[in-house]
């Protein structure tokens, strides 16, 4: 299980096949989730036009955004080559709606200079989240990486010095510059940059089938591009660098393109 909203939704769909039983999906099926599956080994997956990773016992994850459409469904190809699309639903959410003002004019109307290193560096976190690996890490769930009060959610809009910006997508936490960042779950850094326009101190984590965490506002960026780190263990220092107001991590989960909400993959606190 990857967290603890999973909706109590755990769908079984019957296959009439001698390679398997069942197709079961199970996670927060709601917008913004990370989903879990599983299928006969050997199986092929496919959702949203996209091919999804399935490793050697059948599992896989599959991630929704903030305003998916609520009905969805899963292509699957069984090892005896049997085509099947299997459709389910995900609950609607509701968001927030905040307000932040005393952005400075320059963040607020970057300059051409400025506009160049925000597509330069765009472009280097796009690369970072990229890589479709192998890697095992997302199946074995995460924790939170550092304690404090949440100062943001997912999902909510912010309207920067009265004028709507683009909806939030990532869990802040308020805490003191310098306050140590812990590893939420194993993976690889991906990106390890000090100073970036918009976010600052940034940390891009691989944690494999397409799922990466990113850390941003950091006043320290201590774990380094290729380095493995592991659950619990300190990977940087929480600031308000780049575009924030005040001292606090952002974390954020992707799959892919697809912006999650991380708080669905937590234990209660």
């Amino acid at each position: 299980m990857l967290g603890r909203f999973h909706v109590s939704t755990l769908l079984v769909l019957a296959l009439m096949s001698p390679f398997a039983t069942a197709l079961s999906l199970s996670g927060p099926l709601t917008q913004g989730g990370l989903i879990s599956g599983e299928v006969a080994p050997g199986s092929q997956v496919a959702f949203a036009g996209k091919s999804v990773r399935v490793n050697a016992v059948g599992k896989f994850v599959i991630g929704v955004g903030r305003d998916a459409e609520l009905s969805q469904s899963l292509q699957v190809i069984l090892p005896n080559g049997e085509k099947q699309t299997h459709a389910f639903t995900l609950s609607k959410r509701e968001y927030d709606i905040q307000k932040v003002n005393g952005i400075s004019k320059k963040i607020m109307s970057p300059s051409e200079s400025d506009l160049k290193r925000i597509r330069e560096e765009a472009a280097l976190v796009k690369k970072a989240r990229s890589e479709d690996s192998a890697r095992q890490d997302v199946f074995d769930g995460f924790v939170w990486p550092l304690d404090g009060p949440i100062s943001g959610v997912y999902g909510s809009q912010r309207v920067y010095n009265g004028k709507p910006g683009r909806p939030h997508f990532g869990l802040d936490i308020a805490a003191p510059t310098g306050t140590p960042v812990h590893a939420p779950a194993d993976g690889v850094v991906t990106l390890a940059h000090d100073d970036m326009f918009y976010s600052g101190g940034t940390l891009i984590v691989d944690h494999g089938f397409g799922v990466f965490s990113t850390f941003i506002h950091m006043s320290k960026v201590i774990a380094k591009p290729g380095q493995e780190i592991k659950r619990g263990e300190i990977i940087g220092e929480v600031g308000a660098t780049g575009r924030a107001t005040g001292p606090h991590l952002d974390w954020r989960i992707n799959w892919f393109d697809e912006r999650l909400d991380p708080q669905l993959l937590l234990p209660a606190r």
